[in-house]
This record gives structure tokens, C-alpha cells and sequence, in this order.
């Protein structure tokens, strides 16, 4: 993204393109041709140096959105300028205000916008970035503003309808925008905001398409669809306000019912840039501002879009739904983002495979076996011979860039001037269906894109972030056992079907200790009428609740742990069952996520038909003595008094390298009358020595 920078451009220690430009369109507005408005600055749009406001906006939003949903992945190590050194804010949101910088100056007035900055005369020579003179106006390039109306497109005219498209993507940007800069730069923030206001009001101005205009190739960003963008602007406009405002809810729902699968997932071809941009990110910033049946309605709008795209999928190795058309790893890494986005919204992780098989086609998995992103991974198979000026003219590294990737075999044999310079490396993997060339004389397939590769950035920055989530954790079977090894975090779990004796003692404890804790419980004690006070109270002081299974089902054999005692129809009637008594309590299944298997005993199988459900498998972390506080005398061996817990826990704080470090410590609520010696007496002892010693007590889901 640096190396894409115009004006100055950190990689090349240089200026370009720092005279433009001049206006044209813009006489509706009163703006008379080859008037000069500042534009000089934002990024280069691929290898040549035109430069969108479309692309550019939706560009900025990725790098935003990245910083906001995973700012820990993110470091700081270049200044504003792009150089070395630190300047205490986050490389990416450098790199995001650098393009919003330039859509300022793209929309310098509340009537006046622009659209594109220079035209298809760019691409009169391959060369280094510099001051270009081919415009027939010293070195100004042309601004071409958004009227609304058709403009130039080779020897035709393009099929712009209105304002809508281009205006709506500065709107979104500038809000997430100025909700980043908050804290950073109060006065760029609120300006920010400003701009949004007048970039929304200019898209409703004349609703409708803009698309961008070329005066000697028929090419064009050909985008024939505005309403996700609408959508997108509406609800970005509740960003920096204290709650969301119902209007522009109501409006973002409209918009978003007009819409509900971005077109492309359902068909097997499009025109460049047709529906773009490539995911409809509103659907994913709507359903986080609505919750029940809204919500769900929004998600599955994700879900059917996905479904379409699997149908496809389905019949072949590589679970390849995706068109072969221009600009197609686009289309694949956008795709793999709302498969994650459908998963974090809904739970359902029924689509992770085809997420996962999305992401490895960028990467390598794919019929010609080479990863579609310049150096990346450094020891693979990467493009080396990109159509780029930096890689042709001074073999200048592009780490990082998405390549435009496959293209149909018909396109590719339609376009005009490709001729490869190399022989072609991947001859024996092509096919009448789908081409790739690692070839500098091929622009169709392999020519890096600015905005491709800030989808990339927001795909990798969450494929880190949950590499960072689980690198500590400890799973078993398919099971989370313990949190973060390396925090001092320790989660209090209290399980409960038949006995609640502690419940009151436990609360009371708890709310002096200001400690929240988790309750996982079976349908049978949600049933139980003795206990609804109770479980009320639990609810009321903002404790977790969750499943522990209705019946109270053993799952597997004692001795033989994968011989199965259930079928899977049983298990998720059960299950259900006990989703279904929390219900009553105002307890939905999007809010208890993770379900604790009744015994604390599984098998993987039951770790997988719990995923199936949306649902994590969690247990208790083992090592200590607490699960055994339900034992009474008449066990012999197996009963444990509670010093002898107590001692299990403390023991392990002192004697292992990370102590308690994210433990999911088990007991229960309520014992048999026969065990005297209740545990939970000591729980104020026990929250004292761990608070004592450094720890923070969590609910499980914190």
C-alpha cells in the first residue's frame, strides 16, 4: 500500500503526480473545464497510476475496519509519510488516512465531488511514477466530477444513473473515519464527520450508479449496484453516536432488503467491476447495531449469498465457487471474509471449511499450486514476474500485493494487447476453463491491485487475531480447557442439575468479592420451580449463564471414552431441550455460546456435533482437585475434603511455571446432603488468595 502512495511515495523517496488536476463534468456544479482543484496525494489504483475514489474509499474503510475489529495485530513502525520511526499511531491507520486525506481533497465542497483522477492515457508507457505530461495540460492530470450523467467511455459513453455509488463509499469511510480519529486527532475527526454529512446527502442527491469513464480502451470499473452502499453509509452514520439512531437503522434495512445477496454470488459471470464493491460490508455493520429477529434476518441474507456460492463449490476438489472473472482473487478474498463475518455473527460455523478453502487458494492451493500475493510466503511459489513497472523496469520487491488472479479462458482470449513476453511456466496446468500466468505481458491476471490488497490486509489481520486467541489457550478432543496461559485471568465455573444448596452463599460471595462467575446448568434445574428465584438472581447480577445438557446425559463410556451412548439426534434434542428451558429466562442461544458437557465427559465426536450447533465445547482445566467438591464420605477413595481441594488449587498456583493462569476452575452449586464439609464455605477464602496474588476473575466468556 506505501509503494501505491502518489504525491510522495515513501518506497521511492519521491514526489509524483503533484500538479494535478484539472476539473471536467463539473458544469452543473458551475465549475468551468481544466479549472484546478488539489488532488495530488491518495494511492495508484494497480501498475498504472490512474486513481479512484470507489476503489480508494473502499480501500480506506478495509485498513479501518482491520485497526478497529483487530488493533492488536497492528504496530507501529513508519511515520505519517510513510518513512522509518514511530509516530505513535498504528502503521494501518496511517496508511487508512493517507487515503481519506485524498478523498477530502476529492470532495473539496459540499456540491462538488470527484470521481477519478486521470484516464486510460495512462497507459501510453510501463515507468516508474513521475510527473505526467500526456494530458494535454503540463502536468495537471483531469478530475473527472460525479454528475450523475453518462460520461466518456472509449468511443461510447459509460452507464453512470446517478451519484449514489462513488458519494455513499466516502460517507462510510469518513465516519469510521472520524470514529478512530477520536482519540487521535479530535479536529481531523470532527472534520471527518462534516464531510461524511455532505459526502451523504451529495450520494441521495441523484440516486444511482457512477461509473468511471476511459477515453481510448472500452475498459471501465463497470459497478451497476448502489444500494449496499447506501445501506453501508446509513448505518455507518450511527458510528459516533451514543446509541444507534432507529431512522437510520430503519433506512439501513430498507437499503439492505433491496439488496440482500451481493449479485455476483449468484451467477458464474460478471463485467469488471460490476458489483463492487465485492461484499456487501453493511449487512456485517448492520446486524452488530440489531439483535433478535432483525438481526437474523440480516444474517441469513449472508447465509443464502454464501449458499449460492457453495452450491457451485460443492463439485469440485478445491471448493471453488468463485467466477473466474476479472479481478477474481478479489472476489475470493472478500468471499472468505463474509464466511467469517457470518460465522462471528451467528455462531454457525458450517461454512469454515469453504472459508478455509478460500483462503488457501490465495495461497497455493490452487490448480497452478502458486500463492496469488507478491513474496508471500517468502519460501513458496509466488508471482516474480507481476505486470508492474517497480518488479519490470527495476525489479523492485511488491511483498504483499494480491494479483488479480484466473481469468476465464474466453476473456483472456478476448482482451486486447496481452501478449506474454515468457514462456509460460504453468503451460500444463491451463485449461479451457480458466487461465493464470505469472507473466509481466499479462495485466488480466496478474497485476496487483491497490484495493484487492486491502481486503487482504483485513483477511490476514483476522486470520492473526484468532491465531493470537488460541495460541495460548489449551484445547482437548475438540474441547476448550483453559484460557490464556500467559494471562492472569481465571475463570469460576458452577455447574448444577439436581442440588442448588450453595446458590445463595455463592451469590453473596460473589457480589462482596464484585466477581462475576459462570453457571452452567441443565434443563432440569432450569425447570425446577425451587429454583427460579434463584437462577433469577444469578441472571440480575450479571453472571454468565449457560448450557450443561437437559437430561444430564451421559454422553460416552466411562472406560471406553469413544463409544458413544447417544446418537446425534439425541444429543441435539437434548441440547435443545435445554436451550429451550433458558429461554424462559431470557436466555438465548446467540448469548450462551459455550456449553459444557454434562459429567464432563466427551468424546470428539460430541466436540464436533456441538460446532455443528454454533456452539464451543469448553471443560474444566485439569490439574487441581475442585471438580471433586461434589464428593461425599460414603465414596470412599474418590471423596475429597475441602482442604484437600484447597491445597490441589493452591498448589498448583505455586508449583507450576504459569500457576492458574487462564484456568477454568470447576465447582458446583449444590451438593448431596450427605457431603457436610461444603466447599463453597471457603469460596471468600479462595477469591481472596487468588485476587491476593495477582488474579483477574472472569466469566468464561470475558
Amino acid at each position: 500500500m506505501r509503494q501505491q502512495r502518489s504525491g510522495f511515495n515513501p518506497y521511492l523517496k519521491d514526489s509524483c503526480h503533484t500538479h494535478d488536476g484539472f476539473a471536467l463534468y463539473g458544469a452543473k456544479a458551475g465549475i468551468k473545464d481544466s479549472t484546478h482543484f488539489d488532488a495530488s496525494g491518495g494511492w495508484h489504483d494497480a501498475s498504472d497510476y490512474l486513481q479512484y475514489a470507489t476503489t480508494s474509499a473502499n480501500a480506506a474503510y478495509h485498513l479501518l475496519m482491520a485497526y478497529r475489529d483487530f488493533p492488536q495485530v497492528f504496530s507501529d513502525e513508519k511515520q505519517a509519510n510513510g518513512l522509518d520511526g514511530k509516530n505513535n499511531i498504528a502503521d494501518v491507520l496511517d496508511e487508512a488516512k493517507w487515503g481519506l486525506d485524498w478523498l477530502l481533497k476529492m470532495h473539496p465542497k459540499k456540491n462538488i465531488m470527484f470521481n477519478q483522477l486521470a484516464d486510460d492515457r495512462d497507459h501510453i508507457s510501463m515507468r516508474i511514477p513521475k510527473e505526467d505530461n500526456q494530458y494535454g495540460k503540463g502536468f495537471e492530470r483531469p478530475l473527472y466530477f460525479i454528475s450523475g450523467e453518462p460520461q466518456q467511455r472509449g468511443k461510447f459513453l459509460n452507464n453512470t444513473t446517478g451519484t449514489s455509488s462513488t458519494a455513499a463509499k466516502f460517507s462510510s469511510a469518513f465516519n469510521l473515519g472520524a470514529f478512530l480519529f477520536n482519540k487521535i486527532d479530535v479536529k481531523y475527526s470532527k472534520r471527518l464527520s462534516a464531510k461524511a454529512g455532505t459526502a451523504m446527502r451529495f450520494a441521495m442527491k441523484k440516486p444511482g450508479v457512477t461509473q468511471t469513464a476511459s477515453v481510448k480502451s472500452p475498459y471501465i470499473y463497470a459497478e451497476d449496484n448502489w444500494v449496499d452502499d447506501i445501506e453501508l453509509a446509513a448505518v455507518a452514520s450511527n458510528f459516533n453516536k451514543p446509541k444507534p439512531v432507529k431512522n437510520n437503522l430503519l433506512a439501513a434495512i430498507n437499503f439492505a432488503e433491496r439488496e440482500k445477496i451481493t449479485p455476483w454470488m449468484a451467477k458464474d459471470t460478471a463485467a469488471h467491476y460490476q458489483y463492487y464493491p465485492f461484499i456487501n460490508i453493511g449487512h456485517y455493520e448492520l446486524a452488530k447495531q440489531l439483535d433478535g429477529e432483525e438481526k437474523l434476518k440480516i444474517t441469513d441474507y449472508y447465509k443464502a449469498g454464501i449458499n449460492e456460492v457453495w452450491n457451485r463449490a460443492k463439485q469440485n476438489a478445491f471448493y471453488r465457487g468463485i467466477p473466474f472473472i476479472w479481478c477474481s482473487n478479489n472476489l475470493t478474498a472478500s468471499f472468505a471474509i463474509q464466511c467469517s463475518w457470518y460465522a462471528d455473527l451467528t455462531g454457525d460455523k458450517s461454512f469454515m471449511e469453504l472459508e478455509q478453502a478460500n483462503f488457501d487458494w490465495l495461497f497455493g492451493c490452487n490448480p497452478w499450486g502458486t500463492s496469488m500475493v507478491y513474496g508471500l510466503p517468502s519460501w513458496g511459489d509466488t508471482p516474480i514476474d507481476p505486470h508492474s513497472a517497480f518488479t519490470h523496469l527495476k525489479d523492485y520487491p511488491i511483498d504483499g500485493g494480491l494479483v488479480d488472479g484466473p481469468v476465464y479462458t474466453n476473456i483472456y482470449n478476448s482482451l486486447i494487447g496481452i501478449k506474454l513476453s515468457d514462456a509460460d511456466e504453468y503451460a500444463e496446468f491451463q485449461s479451457d476453463l480458466a487461465v493464470y500466468h505469472d507473466d509481466y505481458g499479462d495485466y488480466s491476471t496478474n497485476e496487483p491491485t491497490m484495493d484487492g490488497t486491502a481486503s487482504l490486509i483485513y483477511l490476514l489481520a483476522a486470520k492473526e487475531h484468532q491465531g493470537k486467541l488460541i495460541q495460548h489457550k489449551t484445547y482437548s478432543l475438540g474441547a476448550n480447557t483453559r484460557g490464556d496461559s500467559t494471562v492472569k485471568k481465571i475463570s469460576l465455573i458452577f455447574t448444577g442439575d439436581e442440588f442448588a444448596d450453595g446458590g445463595q452463599k455463592i451469590l453473596k460471595t460473589l457480589q462482596e468479592e464484585n466477581v462475576k462467575a459462570s453457571f452452567f446448568l441443565t434443563g432440569n434445574f432450569y425447570r425446577n420451580a425451587n429454583f427460579k428465584s434463584l437462577i433469577k438472581k444469578i441472571k440480575a447480577a450479571g453472571h454468565y449463564l449457560g448450557a450443561h445438557s437437559d437430561k444430564h446425559l451421559l454422553y460416552c463410556d466411562w472406560k471406553n471414552r469413544d463409544s458413544l451412548l447417544l446418537t446425534q439426534k439425541q444429543f441435539s434434542d437434548d441440547l435443545n431441550a435445554n436451550y429451550a428451558a433458558m429461554l424462559n429466562f431470557g436466555v438465548e442461544k446467540k448469548d450462551a455460546k459455550y456449553f459444557l458437557p454434562p459429567y464432563e465427559w466427551y468424546n470428539e465426536t460430541i466436540a464436533n456435533w456441538t460446532a455443528k450447533q454454533g456452539l464451543m465445547l469448553i471443560n474444566f482445566t485439569p490439574g487441581t482437585r475442585s471438580n471433586a467438591d461434589y464428593t461425599f464420605p460414603e465414596m470412599g477413595k474418590s471423596y475429597r475434603s475441602s482442604e484437600e481441594i484447597f491445597k490441589s488449587i493452591t498448589n498448583f498456583n505455586t508449583q507450576k511455571n504459569n500457576g492458574l493462569n487462564g484456568f477454568y476452575l470447576l465447582l458446583h452449586i449444590g451438593t448431596d446432603p450427605k457431603r457436610k464439609d461444603k466447599f463453597y464455605d471457603r469460596l471468600p477464602e479462595l477469591i481472596r488468595y487468588l485476587k491476593k496474588d495477582g488474579y483477574k476473575l472472569e466469566r468464561i466468556d470475558n
